[in-house]
């Protein structure tokens, strides 16, 4: 039996978990990847270079840090990427970000010791923290780009939205954060998780493919600050769910969130530090897509069984690398969500006892260039962009109409 079909007590529970998310996502997590299941057919729109070149894209702008013209600059081209994808709704949040303001909760309280999240560090650890010494990047051009520091000010950030035909007025979350720091290009942290909420919206922007939920797609900024754009966005929009505006016009400017969905680092799975902190040059063979939620919020049951149903679609929709679920999400742009909705995190490694403890070394470094990684790390996004689009199609009860499908595919 393979790695990836070891656990059946793991797929009963992700089937289990479906059924407790609803007649739509029970029948879809039970349904297996047929040549005729309509979930398939988008998922094999992915493409690999396609994926790749967007990133890439995004790297053109260096490391994103927000409150600086090239942070702008992203958001801009990020807007007309999603209009070029005729994704719905195109919009910016607004909101003014100071240094100075009040903090906001990052996560659960933990004990003295713990990393973020609770859980427990065991083993060697990397050296982590984030680089703010410019001549730690060797190439000067980017050097130049990263130099213009971040000012207070008015912010802004994009989102669209996939209105759904049967049920305009519920709707998933997906999430990214397009800012990044440390001198770099921010390629993984987080141009991997924008690039792979870009692609989702690209492929369920299609005219032809159907949705019975309404799907948002929202590019954080402001994240490396405090998550501070995904605040915003509670603050700003929590209050006006559901609410049909103008009324009787069958639209809903902010439909309820029945769960919320971050991308933050997708790429990168190496394994645990050597004794002297190194970290192993390739990717290895047991890398897996994380799947976090956080056991410590008030929604936390509807939140294992929203992880549950993103495992059994990676179960059935990934092509390389196999999912698991931890219950220690924190730090990242689905904590302001978490005890509002279910929310979930998917990344590479779990945030806080592998990322806290080193086990990506280009995490806020000069290194998180795009360069700096492989095929096969690129893969490992892309099967979290599988996974999640396997999961979002069938909560949302996708469909694709006959016809001519759009370029891609692929791995």
């Amino acid at each position: 039996m393979s790695l990836r079909r070891a656990s059946g007590f793991l797929i009963l529970c992700a089937l289990c978990a479906a059924v407790a998310l609803g007649p739509t996502a029970s029948t879809a997590a039970t349904a297996a990847a047929t040549p005729g299941d309509p979930v398939a057919t988008l998922v094999a729109r992915l493409d690999l270079e396609r994926y790749k070149a967007t990133i890439k894209a995004l790297t053109r702008f260096g490391d994103r840090r927000q409150g600086t013209q090239r942070n702008r600059d992203a958001v801009n081209w990020i807007e007309s990427q999603l209009r070029a994808y005729g994704c719905g709704d195109v919009s910016r949040l607004h909101y003014h970000y100071s240094p100075h303001q009040q903090p906001r909760p990052s996560g659960p309280r933990v004990r003295k010791g713990d990393p973020p999240g609770g859980g427990r560090i065991r083993g060697a650890r990397g050296p982590i923290g984030v680089n703010e010494d410019p001549l730690r990047q060797p190439d000067a051009a980017l050097r130049t780009l990263d130099t213009p520091p971040s000012e207070p000010g008015a912010r802004e950030e994009v989102y669209c939205t996939k209105v759904g035909g049967t049920h305009p007025d519920e709707m998933y979350i997906v999430g990214g954060h397009m800012d990044g720091i440390g001198w770099g290009e921010a390629a993984n942290d987080d141009g991997s998780g924008t690039a792979l909420v870009m692609e989702l919206a690209r492929i369920l922007s299609s005219p032809e493919v159907r949705t019975e939920r309404s799907i948002r797609f929202v590019l954080w900024n402001n994240e490396e600050t405090g998550l501070d754009g995904a605040w915003a966005y509670v603050e700003q929009r929590a209050r006006l769910q559901g609410i049909e505006s103008p009324a009787g016009s069958g639209r809903y400017p902010e439909p309820r969130w029945l769960g919320m969905v971050q991308h933050d680092m997708v790429l990168f799975d190496h394994g645990m530090p050597h004794a002297d902190g190194s970290v192993s040059r390739t990717q290895r063979p047991e890398a897996d897509v994380n799947i976090e939620f956080q056991s410590r919020s008030h929604q936390a049951q509807g939140a294992q069984q929203l992880a549950w149903a993103f495992q059994a679609a990676n179960e059935a929709y990934a092509t390389d690398y196999p999912a698991s679920v931890g219950p220690h999400m924190t730090n990242t742009d689905s904590t302001p969500f978490m005890d509002l909705t279910p929310a979930i995190s998917v990344r590479e490694n779990e945030r806080g006892v592998q990322i806290g403890a080193g086990w990506d070394p280009h995490w806020h470094q000069p290194t998180d260039l795009y360069s700096t990684f492989s095929d096969a790390d690129f893969r490992l996004g892309l099967n979290a962009a599988q996974t999640t689009l396997g999961a979002l199609a069938r909560l949302t009860g996708a469909s694709v109409a006959p016809g001519p499908a759009p370029g891609g595919g692929g791995r």
